[in-house]
This record gives structure tokens, C-alpha cells and sequence, in this order.
């Protein structure tokens, strides 16, 4: 499995939004202060908040004191809901997806081989990104940053 740019980006912003929500800040954050911080173009991450509010992950408020935020505490949504919105299904192939199923080519897709094993692949990957929740990220990431802090200060 490849993340594409859309779900890299969106993953980025989505994290962001939580983080900044953990550390006591405005709720409300506008698109261009997500884009700088996230190096991330502002009319592509305008395209794929859009996209996630349609999905009900963000939600917006319009005005000069505007901006996104998250629909639902950051515990509650996962890296694979978001990356579902945002590029569709998790499966190698499609021939393993449950969410959009398709016949592959093979003679047997009951003794395929390759689709048993992608079968596994598909499992495991879901398995981690619907169980990892953006909460669970930005502790990460807090860990990281204090370790970070503690080498460059010790």
C-alpha cells in the first residue's frame, strides 16, 4: 500500500488539527496556518478538508474568526477512516477489499495464492490504521518532542 499525496496530506492536517486542539489552542484553525506548518499547498488542503467534512471527520465555521476543526475528539477518529475518505479503499488488490470487491482475473480466486496472501496484507494493514486514533498520534508525537528536547537540552 502507497499513501498518495491527498491522504499523506490529509493525515498531516488531521494530526495537526489534533495536536493543536491537545495543547489547548483554538479549536477553530484556519487553513493557511495548517498549510504552513504542514508544508502543504493551501488550495490542495482546501480540496481535502472538503472532502473530509462531507465525510463528517471536520467541520468548518465560516468568518474572519473562522476556520476547521475536528467533528468528533480526536480518540474517536482513525487513520484508516481517513485515509478511506481520502483514497478509498485499504486492499493491495481489489479482489480482498471489503469495501469495494472485485473479481480479479485469476482462474481460482478461492486457491489464488497471490489473494491469499494479499488477503493477509489487506488484514494487517487494516488492522493498525483502524485501531490508531489520532489521539494515540499526538501522544506519539508529545514523546517524541519531549525526547527530542531532553537529548538536545542533556
Amino acid at each position: 500500500m502507497k499513501l498518495t499525496k491527498r491522504s499523506e496530506y490529509g493525515l498531516r492536517a488531521m494530526i495537526d488539527m489534533a495536536y493543536w486542539e491537545a495543547q489547548g489552542g483554538s479549536r477553530l484553525i484556519q487553513i493557511r496556518d495548517i498549510a504552513q506548518r504542514e508544508k502543504i499547498p493551501v488550495k490542495f488542503l482546501e480540496q481535502i478538508l472538503l472532502a473530509l467534512k462531507n465525510a463528517g471527520l471536520v467541520n468548518s465555521r465560516m468568518g474572519a474568526n473562522g476556520g476547521y476543526y475536528l467533528s468528533k475528539p480526536a480518540s474517536e477518529i482513525t487513520l484508516g477512516q481517513i485515509i478511506r475518505v481520502l483514497d478509498g479503499p485499504l486492499a493491495p488488490v481489489r479482489c480482498v477489499s471489503q469495501m469495494a470487491y472485485e473479481p480479479c482475473g485469476c482462474p481460482n480466486e478461492e486457491t489464488c495464492g497471490l489473494r491469499l496472501v494479499m488477503f493477509e496484507v489487506r488484514a494487517a494493514v487494516s488492522s493498525i490504521l483502524d485501531r490508531t486514533t489520532l489521539a494515540q498520534v499526538v501522544q506519539r508525537l508529545e514523546s517524541a518532542r519531549q525526547a527530542k528536547r531532553q537529548f538536545d537540552h542533556g
